[in-house]
């Protein structure tokens, strides 16, 4: 099989728990690490699927690699290599596809629950998961749902949690692929973000995200098996 490849586009955002999870597989992988200046791809041929990290810039920023990367995305789609993005990742996919990426009416910053859209969304991808489940969040801004993808999950405060086009490609808004050190570097990061945030519900502390740790990270790697579990089915050979 080719390998897929994973985009990183911060040094803290790197692919945690999924780098784990496709070694653990047998699953060829290579890492471009676009905030260190890696050169991108000219084209998608060469790998059986592509991964989008997340990020503290935004999609709507003028960077140059931005319309790269959604010209990757495009491809991707068009030939029918399987497209994984987590939150700047899933926001680069929907605007790649036609989607818009806007402010989200409050920043969702800590552990949190999302839920299923509907009675029964994405049976084969969500059938063995609960109504509603624990992941992780850091983002100020939401995407829509690109035309021809089915919303998956909601949240109460970001009601465009992930999405799913052509039964292979998965935008998610939350973070799964998170690891105990990835969240301590984010909080120790982000400590700024945090401290100008809007107080609420939305956006916890760094001792509340960093509590509890270890059962957390248990079940969100549990969700995260059953979703990489769903996408690396449809890696081209």
């Amino acid at each position: 099989m080719l390998p897929v490849v994973v985009f990183r586009f911060s040094q803290t955002e790197g692919p945690g728990y999924l780098g784990e999870y496709l070694t653990n597989k047998g699953i060829l992988w290579t890492q471009t690490n676009i905030d260190a200046g890696d050169s991108l791809p000219e084209d998608i041929n060469g790998f059986s699927g592509l991964v989008l990290m997340g990020g503290p810039m935004s999609v709507n920023d003028d960077l140059p690699w931005i319309p790269r990367v959604l010209d990757l995305i495009r491809q991707a789609v068009n030939q029918g290599v399987p497209v994984l993005g987590h939150c700047l990742g899933g926001q680069l996919m929907s605007k790649a596809l036609g989607g818009r990426i806007s402010r989200n009416s409050l920043k969702e910053i800590g552990w949190g629950e999302v839920s299923k859209v509907g009675r029964n969304p994405a049976p084969d991808w969500l059938g063995e998961l609960p109504a509603s489940f624990e992941v992780f969040q850091w983002h100020g801004e939401t995407f829509s749902i690109p035309e021809g993808a089915e919303r998956l999950l909601e949240s109460a405060f970001c009601p465009n949690q992930a999405f799913l086009l052509n039964d292979l490609h998965l935008g998610l808004q939350c973070h799964i692929e998170m690891t105990a050190p990835m969240i301590q570097a984010w909080c120790e990061v982000g400590a700024d973000e945090i401290a100008q945030a809007e107080p609420g519900l939305s956006v916890q502390q760094p001792a509340i995200m960093q509590a509890g740790m270890a059962p957390r990270l248990e079940k969100l790697h549990g969700v995260a098996d059953a979703l990489y579990d769903k996408w690396v089915k449809g890696l081209k050979h």
